[in-house]
Parts: C-alpha cells; sequence; structure tokens
C-alpha cells in the first residue's frame, strides 16, 4: 500500500535542521571559491555578491522576527570582512532567532494577510537551499537537493513567490491548466490559470497537461536554474511549456 506523501508545509524543526546544513555547506564554498566567480544563474553576481545577498537576507529576516519591525538598516559587510565570515554571521543570527521563535506569531510577511512566523521558517530555508544550488554550480560542486525540501519549495513557489511576482506588475495569463507531480515524493498540484495561477489539490479538475519529475529536477525548473525536460510533459505541451517558462519567481 502506497504511503500518502507528506504534508506540507514541513514542520519549523524540519526548516530549522535544514537551514543547518545548507548553512555550513554554503559557508565551506564561499570560503574556498574566489569570490570574484561568476554565478551565472544570478545573471551579473559574483560568489561576493551572493554572499552579500545571504547575509542582508539573513540578516533581515532575524531582525525583523527579533523585533516585529521592518527593519530600517541597510545591512553591508564591515570594509575588509571575508564573505565567509559575514554570510557565516548572518546565518548565525537567524539560526538562533528562529530557534527562539514561536512559528505562530503573527509578522510581517510580503503584504500577506494574517501571516505568522512560520513562513519565515519556509522562506529562509527555501531561498537558502536555492541558493546553495547556485554556489554549487558556480564553483562545479555536486549539486543535491533534499527530495522533500525541493517538494516543499515547489509548494512555496505558488503560495509565496507567485503572489510576489504577480504584485510587482502584470504578467502572461497560462493557457490552460497544468497537473504537477514529483515522481519521487508523491507530491501532486493543479496549477489553475487566471488573474495569477493558484496551486489546487490534484484532483480539483481536469488538466490539460502534466508535467512528472523528480522533485528537486523540477523545482530547479521553476526557479529557471536548470530547463525542464521535454520528457516529463505529457498532454498539452503548449500549455505545459506556458507554466514552465513563465516567471514565477523573484
Amino acid at each position: 500500500m502506497n504511503q500518502p506523501p507528506a504534508p506540507l508545509p514541513l514542520a519549523t524543526g524540519t526548516y530549522l535542521a535544514t537551514l543547518r546544513k545548507e548553512a555550513a555547506a554554503l559557508e565551506k564554498l564561499l570560503r574556498i571559491a574566489d569570490p570574484a566567480t561568476p554565478v551565472a544563474t544570478c545573471g551579473s553576481w559574483s560568489m561576493h555578491d551572493l554572499g552579500i545577498h545571504l547575509g542582508q537576507a539573513s540578516r533581515f529576516a532575524a531582525a525583523l522576527l527579533q523585533t516585529g519591525q521592518l527593519p530600517g538598516e541597510q545591512f553591508a559587510p564591515p570594509a575588509g570582512q571575508e564573505i565567509a565570515d559575514w554570510y557565516a554571521g548572518g546565518a548565525a543570527a537567524i539560526l538562533a532567532t528562529l530557534e527562539e521563535t514561536d512559528p505562530t506569531t503573527p509578522a510581517w510577511a510580503f503584504g500577506f494577510e494574517d501571516a505568522v512566523a512560520a513562513l519565515w521558517f519556509r522562506r529562509v530555508a527555501q531561498d537558502t537551499a536555492v541558493h546553495l544550488v547556485d554556489a554549487q554550480l558556480a564553483t562545479g560542486a555536486d549539486v543535491h537537493v533534499d527530495p522533500l525540501i525541493a517538494a516543499d519549495g515547489i509548494d512555496e513557489v505558488f503560495a509565496v513567490m507567485v503572489p510576489r511576482v504577480w504584485q510587482s506588475g502584470e504578467q502572461k495569463p497560462l493557457p490552460a491548466p497544468v497537473a504537477l507531480h514529483t515522481t519521487d515524493t508523491g507530491h501532486s498540484w493543479l496549477i489553475q490559470p487566471g488573474d495569477m495561477p493558484r496551486a489546487l489539490p490534484a484532483d480539483s479538475g481536469p488538466a490539460a497537461a502534466t508535467v512528472k519529475a523528480p522533485a528537486a529536477e523540477l523545482l530547479l525548473a521553476l526557479w529557471k536554474r536548470q530547463p525542464a525536460n521535454p520528457e516529463w510533459i505529457s498532454g498539452d505541451i503548449a500549455a505545459a511549456n506556458a507554466l514552465l517558462t513563465a516567471t514565477l519567481t523573484l
């Protein structure tokens, strides 16, 4: 008898454990890489730029959760500080803050109504997971995303990132519903078009196309870190490609 897929979002303890591993791996790559190494999956960024971004994002989230206020500070590394040390300090700050934060505490989160701190456990872990892949690709390290974290990341793309993208300006509507299925974790969604794409339970209605792929590969395709494989698609190829090539993340 098949086991049902793990419920999403994941437990906050899972995000914390994942973030610890991701942060350690990122710090290691920042220490061994030439800071000028290009990070092709992040436009014109270098490894130095990636470290600055991650250090800023970690400190922003930590300050937000500590104070309950949007931080006014523009976080930047002191002159001469090694970028790996800057990142490590930010990672330590957000980990310590999350460990002390009640996930049910109301928290600002990109304008979402009734948001709570649990969203930040997920957002920081998922942001770090994707940027760890960026660093791995840039340095030639082995790329690996835990399948369950990747499935949760797919869910988060539609729960958190897509609303932010659609808030930032007009996007081209998707032509038809598309089903997504992770072949390794057993998670499924029906991506329903409309004013903004929404992820519904897979049995919510018919799909014009189905995309079946391992969770990590599908996540990285949605984040435009790798191209989608045409062999993943059955049904209406144009409908599937419209979703897979749409701007879904920031």
